[in-house]
């Protein structure tokens, strides 16, 4: 009989978490609560020179690098390049941690600091505010995870780092939703879709055309097609079916999208209840609409004067 043989294990992975995001967002904030979670912490390296700390075996403990506009050969380009090479790479499990904050609630962080922005030194914050914004719209597509610190306090952002990254993750599974317009093309690195363009259309109602997926109304109205249910239940049973599956696959994170024709009501609303579903059963779950954000940056920001 032939001899038994253990099965080889896999090698370790290169875990590296890429922090980025406007200034003002939270960053070091952010690297400072990783550190404190025994992450090894690095800011403003070279992009260049960051495949070199994943040459050789992997070790504890894993990388979190600070990558933003200062960066000496920053680029929107080479970022996602960089990105694109990481996740290529089979010893490599990267992340994209991306810290967004509303233009007027940075502009109100720098107002009260009195700090020139990085990209606009002899001009107002408010120039390298939005040029920032600008430069960073592609990068923010590509996160994998995603916190708005615009309501948040430094204790809270702490929290929300440690609830997603405490034991470094290890034997758990984060599961970010994505709702979007399939007239935009599907977000990058999705694992999963579901199809919601054959639910009733909120947009022919007047009364609703201007809510969103968010609105209980809206919510009502599109569970109220017959077929909804079942499709919901089907959704439900298939996501977490495979969750544990993936968990077995080594897998620590997991994006399932969810897209309608403009993205606003249908998607919007099914990613929601799946969200909600999904968090009552012990899942880590976070949640992205990505339409809904995009309208929520192009929205003029307006400023009042004190005493006015």
């Amino acid at each position: 009989m032939p001899p038994d043989f253990a099965p080889t294990p896999p090698p370790p992975l290169h875990r590296l978490v890429l922090v980025t995001g406007p200034s003002g967002a939270g960053r070091s904030t952010a690297l400072n609560a990783l550190e404190d979670l025994r992450f090894e912490v690095i800011d403003n390296l070279p992009l260049s020179l960051i495949p070199r700390l994943l040459e050789g075996p992997a070790s504890e403990p894993p990388l979190a690098l600070g990558v933003d506009t200062r960066n000496r050969d920053f680029s929107a380009n080479a970022l996602a390049d960089l990105i694109r090479q990481l996740k290529a790479e089979p010893d490599v499990q990267a992340e994209l941690l991306y810290l967004d904050c509303r233009d007027d609630v940075l502009l109100r962080r720098y107002s009260e600091t009195r700090r020139r922005h990085p990209m606009a030194p002899a001009e107002s914050p408010a120039e390298g505010v939005a040029r920032e914004q600008d430069v960073l719209g592609r990068i923010r597509d590509l996160a994998d995870l995603m916190i708005d610190t615009s309501d948040l306090t430094l204790h809270d952002l702490r929290a929300e780092i440690a609830q997603l990254f405490g034991g470094h993750r290890e034997g758990r599974l984060a599961v970010s939703l994505h709702s979007f317009s399939y007239k935009r093309g599907m977000p990058h690195g999705l694992d999963m879709v579901f199809d919601c363009r054959f639910l009733r259309n909120p947009y022919w109602d007047e009364a609703l055309r201007p809510l969103n997926g968010q609105s209980p109304e809206v919510a009502d109205y599109i569970a109220a097609d017959p077929r909804f249910a079942p499709f919901f239940e089907r959704i439900q049973d298939l996501t977490q079916f495979l969750l544990p599956a993936y968990i077995d696959e080594g897998r620590t994170h997991l994006s399932i999208g969810l897209g309608c024709t403009g993205g606003q009501h249908r998607s919007v609303a099914v990613a929601e209840r799946l969200r909600k579903a999904l968090a009552e059963a012990g899942w880590q779950v976070s949640i992205r609409h990505r339409e809904l954000e995009r309208r929520a940056r192009a929205a003029p920001v307006r400023f009042t004067r004190k005493g006015a």
